[in-house]
């Protein structure tokens, strides 16, 4: 019998979103297809290595506060259990997509280019940060460098500027501040004289927009404790060099806020959003913010063709943040299977033929924040639910969710359908 042509699946970002849909297809979904051994899955990535993202706010410090092989993880390690026949690790850089002629064009690490049709594709290639220190925003070796050479800046720092009053601004201010000055004594409010002048500034009227105002109020008051300044309600404009803190993450200059007012800093560090890697994608299928237009039930790439999906930072369906990327696997990848199952001739009314399903996104307030190292600093919220400082140090403050990375890194949180 003549072999049947290969159905190639290709999956763009290996994090939480693509390492997730990767294992949990093939686990569950292309073992159940009819003719399973035509399909191959491909998962492409920039980076050779998958990255507990939370955690950088405390690693960018120093390697000694974490197990730097589980940190940094192999993906290709990862990946090992499955055969080459069905899964494939390609180290490179989504470059172009042709979504109406199925194709995608890769810069692999070699820096030739290479073109893929595909049978289905998933983008989750996660969004950048503004500052390199916060991120894998490009190989492991850029992202460690960039750790180094702002160690070797720190000795000589004596005021730092942080731009953000987000979590990933908030929990870095909160590391540097301990790291540097110390803490207030127990019954003082803040040091009055840090090491270090370390200034948060947000645009927000308060830091932690996410949270309710009196959680945002009580890490501001603990950051006070850790030598941190906030100053609230207004935006930094720009900086002087331009790459302070971008390209130069060992930088400082003078940064110009709204109004024309200037500070002066020896560090810079952006914290405020990301970016979309979504400059391979045509403007057609981005919403104005460079997100996809994804549709948020099905979860469904819109106005792409069939097969087509996004996951994670990259898609406009939903909240970025890893406890809601992780909840929307299993009805992701349910409807890419109903999707391959029609594509392979099932048909509406078969027994076997996957239901739809559709995405729920729980929006009610759910966030940790971290302030420094202790047990008693931290603020949270889940499910609309105020949490004691205690419980949000034991499930992220101890290591900033690395415990919680093996098993979804190497496929064991996927064992079963959900």
């Amino acid at each position: 019998m003549a072999q049947l042509p290969q159905k190639h699946i290709i999956i763009l970002g290996a994090s939480y979103a693509g390492i997730s849909t990767s294992h949990y297809l093939l686990k569950h979904v292309l073992p159940s297809l009819p003719s399973p051994t035509t399909y191959k899955l491909s998962l492409i990535s920039t980076s050779t290595h998958a990255l507990c993202r939370p955690a950088c706010p405390r690693a960018l410090l120093s390697d000694s506060f974490f197990d730097q092989e589980k940190l940094f993880v192999s993906i290709t390690n990862s990946f090992s259990p499955y055969s080459k026949e069905i899964f494939e690790f390609i180290h490179g850089t989504a470059t172009s997509l042709d979504h109406a002629n199925r194709q995608v064009t890769i810069t692999l690490s070699t820096g030739s280019k290479q073109t893929f049709d595909f049978h289905a594709l998933v983008i989750a290639t996660g969004a950048s940060t503004p500052s390199p220190l916060l991120g894998l925003n490009g190989s492991v070796e850029y992202l460690r460098n960039s750790w180094v050479e702002f160690r070797k800046a720190l000795p000589n720092a004596k005021s730092i500027i942080i731009a953000g009053g987000g979590p990933a601004g908030i929990e870095t201010a909160g590391e540097l501040g301990e790291f540097l000055n110390g803490r207030a004594g127990f019954f003082s409010s803040k040091i009055e004289n840090p090491n270090v002048d370390i200034t948060v500034v947000t645009s927000g009227e308060q830091i932690l927009p996410a949270l309710r105002p009196a959680l945002a109020k009580r890490a501001e008051a603990n950051l006070a404790k850790l030598g941190v300044k906030v100053v609230k309600g207004i935006k930094v404009e720009s900086i002087e060099p331009e790459d302070a803190g971008r390209e130069n993450v060992a930088a400082g200059g003078r940064v110009k806020l709204e109004g024309g007012e200037v500070m002066k800093c020896d560090i810079f560090i952006p914290a405020t959003g990301f970016v979309p890697n979504t400059k391979f994608i045509g403007k057609e299928l981005l919403e104005a913010d460079g997100r996809i237009t994804t549709d948020s039930l099905t979860l469904r790439v819109r106005n792409a063709g069939e097969r087509i999906y996004a996951l994670g930072s990259v898609s406009s369906a939903h909240n970025p943040a890893i406890h809601t990327i992780i909840s929307a696997v299993p009805t992701f990848c349910s409807n890419i299977k109903r999707d391959l199952q029609l594509a392979a001739a099932v048909k509406e009314g078969d027994a076997i033929l996957e239901k739809e399903r559709e995405f729920k996104e729980d929006k009610r307030e759910t966030q940790m924040v971290v302030v420094g190292r202790g047990m008693g600093w931290h603020v949270g919220a889940a499910m609309g639910w105020s949490l004691p400082s205690v419980l949000v140090w034991a499930a992220k403050g101890r290591d900033y969710w690395l415990w919680s990375t093996g098993g979804l890194w190497s496929g064991s949180q996927w064992a079963k359908t959900s």
